[in-house]
This record gives C-alpha cells, structure tokens and sequence, in this order.
C-alpha cells in the first residue's frame, strides 16, 4: 500500500497504522526526556502538527497499550532508553480542542 498524505488527521495511532505518510518526529520524545525541562512549551503555527506530537508523546508513555510496533522503526526505537520509558507511566491526555467543543 502506498503512503497517503492525510491532511487533518491528528491521530498519531492511526496515521502510523494507516500506511499515512509521515514524518519522523519520534527524536523529539528522546531529547525532552534528556533536557528534563520543568515546563515545555511547543509553539508552531496553526496545523503544523502539535496535537500530533502531543498525540505521539501520551501514545510513547502510556502504560494502558503495548505501542511497539509503533514506534521500533522510528528514530526513538533506536535509542538506548527506548525500552526503558516507552510504555511505563500513567498517562492524562486532554484535548482541548474537543473539551471546548
């Protein structure tokens, strides 16, 4: 199946298991973990992918699904901490997006 470009979807679940073209952004969960910011702020402008990234972060971390196969190809599954982080931590997801809606 080829890779479509899927403009408005912002699920990062469904974009990796949908064959959707993507853009590997993984590296950036490896370098917030390293720099153990206190807060982050993620600025970019409008549809420039930072639900997504939200979305890719919570499906890194949350313990409640095995998201593997998501991520063992991406440049994150490279890493040294991969197995460590991935999949270990009660995660709270809120979009705002949705609740104002």
């Amino acid at each position: 199946m080829k890779p479509v470009i899927s403009i408005g979807n912002q699920d990062f679940r469904s974009i990796r298991e949908n064959h959707n073209f993507y853009v590997d952004k993984s590296d950036f969960i490896r370098e917030w973990w390293e720099n153990q910011d206190t807060v982050t702020l993620i600025t970019r402008p409008r549809r420039f992918g930072k639900s997504m990234a939200a979305d890719m972060l919570a499906a890194y971390y949350d313990r409640s699904t095995d998201t593997d196969a998501l991520f063992r190809n991406l440049k994150i599954g490279r890493s040294e901490t991969y197995k460590k982080h991935r999949n270990q931590y009660d995660v709270i997801k809120i979009n705002m997006q949705e609740f104002l809606s």
